[in-house]
C-alpha cells in the first residue's frame, strides 16, 4: 500500500544540503505539513530525490525526542505548525477561567451531551456501525433499546463517554482500560468472552480489507502486559523532559492502536483514552468537540498517518501532525455549530411572543416549523431541554392545548407529538 522510503545514507555532502534547504527555506512546509517520502519526492529540483531525503531525515533525527514503550522506541519533532496550534488550543479549549467561544452557562451541559452523541455515532460508525445520524440521535434522545449490532455499538459509545466524564479526574489503570473496552465492545463482538480482556494470542492484524494484506502486525501478546503497563504510566505521570499536554494525548491515541491490545474495539479504546487524557488534563472543551467525526470523513489520512509512522522508523509526527489537523477542524466545527444554534435560537425567539408559550416551547414549535413530518417524544424533550419528565410533558400538553401540536397514540401507555393542521392558520392569527 505505502511506498517504502530509500534506505538513509549519510555522507558528507547531506549536512550540507540540510543547511542549504533549511537555509532556503524549503524545509518549513515539508515540515509543517509532515511529508512523507511519497510527497517529498516529487518535490525535488537541483537534487536527487534520495539525497534530499537524506538531508531531510537527518534535520528530523537531529531535532527529534524519544519515547520508549516496553522495548521499542518512537520519535517525534515538534514543528513550527505543532507549536502554533498548540498555542491556540491552550488558549481556547483549556485553562481554568472561562472560554469566548459565547457558550451561555445555562447551555453548557446540552451542548455537552450533543457533542458526546456526535462523538459517539461517528466513532462507531468508522468501526463499521452502519446507521444513519438521525436514527442513532433519537436512539438516544429517547433512550431506546439498541436494535442491532450498529445501534448497540454507538450506545455502548455514548455510555463509555459519559463514564469517562464522570471519572475524568482519576488515573488510569489496566484495570480500568478493561472497563473502557468492555462498556465499549459490550455485545457486539464475535465472542463475548472478548469483551474487556486483553488478547492471549497473536492471531490479530490489521488488514487492508480491499486487498487483504496485512498493514500492522501488533506486538506479541506475551508483551502486553510491559506494553500496557507503560502505556499507564506514560499517562498518570510527567515524563522526565517536558511533553506538552496535547502532544502527550495524541501519543496514547496512537499507542492504543499500535499496541492493539484487544481482539477487536481498539481504534474506539484509543479515541476514548484520548478523550480521559484531555480531560484529565484541564482541557475540558474537549467535551465539546468531535474529533471522530473528523476522523470518519479523513479515514485514509488517519490510516496512513499510522502507516508513515511504523514504515518510517517509528516517527509520531506523522501522526501528531494529523491528530492535531483533526483537532483544529473539529475546533472549527464547534465553532459553526455554536453560530447555527445560537441562530436557532434567536430564530425561536419570535415564537415566545405568543401567549403562554415559554423559551423551550418556541424551540419545540421551531423544531416543528422547519421540520414538518418531525414525530417528537417526551424522552426526546427531557434529553434535548434536560427538564424532567413532568416538565416535558407540561410542555407539549401545553402546545396541544394552543392548537400547535397533536397527540397520537403509539401503544396503550406511550404518546408521540406532531405537527398540527391548524399550526400555519394559527400563527397567522398571531400574526407571526
Amino acid at each position: 500500500m505505502i511506498e517504502k522510503p530509500p534506505k538513509q545514507k549519510q555522507d558528507d555532502g547531506t549536512f550540507s544540503l540540510m543547511v542549504k534547504l533549511q537555509f532556503e527555506g524549503t524545509l518549513k512546509n515539508i515540515q509543517d505539513e509532515y511529508l512523507y517520502w511519497d510527497k517529498i519526492k516529487y518535490k525535488i529540483k537541483d537534487n536527487k530525490p534520495e539525497e534530499f531525503w537524506n538531508a531531510i531525515k537527518l534535520y528530523r533525527m537531529i531535532k527529534s525526542n524519544t519515547v520508549t514503550f516496553g522495548k521499542y522506541n518512537f520519535r517525534y519533532m515538534i514543528t513550527d505548525y505543532m507549536q502554533r496550534a498548540l498555542h491556540q488550543f491552550d488558549m481556547h479549549i483549556g485553562g481554568t477561567l472561562g472560554s469566548n467561544t459565547g457558550i451561555a452557562e445555562t447551555d453548557k451541559t446540552k451542548f455537552i451531551l450533543s457533542s458526546i452523541t456526535e462523538e459517539a455515532i461517528s466513532s462507531s460508525q468508522m468501526e463499521g456501525a452502519n446507521t444513519t445520524r438521525k436514527k442513532a440521535k433519537e436512539m438516544i434522545q429517547q433512550e431506546q433499546k439498541p436494535k442491532n449490532r450498529s445501534e448497540q455499538m454507538i450506545m455502548n459509545n455514548f455510555i463509555t463517554m459519559k463514564h469517562i466524564v464522570q471519572y475524568k479526574n482519576e488515573e488510569i489503570t489496566p484495570e480500568k482500560i478493561l472497563y473502557i473496552h468492555q462498556l465499549i465492545s459490550n455485545k457486539t463482538l464475535d465472542n463475548s468472552e472478548d469483551e474487556g480482556k486483553f488478547r492471549d494470542n497473536d492471531e490479530v492484524y490489521v488488514v487492508n480489507h480491499v486487498n487483504s494484506e496485512v498493514v500492522h502486525t501488533p506486538p506479541p501478546s506475551s508483551e502486553l502486559d510491559e506494553l500496557i503497563t507503560d502505556l499507564c504510566n506514560f499517562f498518570n505521570h510527567e515524563s522526565e523532559n517536558f511533553i506538552h499536554p496535547i502532544i502527550k494525548g495524541c501519543i496514547i491515541h496512537f499507542m492504543t492502536g499500535w499496541i492493539h491490545p484487544f481482539t477487536d474495539g481498539n481504534g474506539r479504546t484509543a479515541r476514548a483514552l484520548f478523550y480521559w487524557y484531555m480531560l484529565k488534563n484541564g482541557y475540558w472543551m474537549t467535551e465539546y468537540l468531535s474529533i471522530s467525526r473528523i476522523i470518519k470523513d479523513t479515514k485514509n489520512q488517519y490510516e496512513k498517518a499510522y502507516l508513515y509512522t511504523e514504515i518510517d522508523d517509528n516517527d509520531l509526527s506523522y501522526f501528531l501532525t494529523y491528530h492535531i489537523q483533526t483537532m483544529e477542524k473539529a475546533y472549527d466545527a464547534l465553532k459553526e455549530y455554536i453560530s447555527r444554534k445560537q441562530k436557532e435560537v434567536f430564530q425561536a425567539a419570535r415564537f415566545m411572543k405568543i401567549p403562554f408559550v415559554n423559551e423551550r416551547m418556541a424551540q419545540v414549535l421551531k423544531i416543528v416549523n422547519d421540520d414538518p413530518e418531525r414525530i417528537l417524544h417526551i424522552k426526546e424533550i427531557e434529553k434535548r431541554f434536560l427538564v424532567s419528565n413532568f416538565t416535558a410533558r407540561t410542555d407539549l400538553k401545553m402546545l396541544v392545548e394552543l392548537g400547535f401540536l397533536e397527540i397520537i397514540q403509539v401503544n396503550k401507555k406511550k404518546q408521540a407529538f406532531i405537527k398540527s393542521g391548524k399550526f400555519e392558520e394559527i400563527l397567522k392569527q398571531q400574526k407571526l
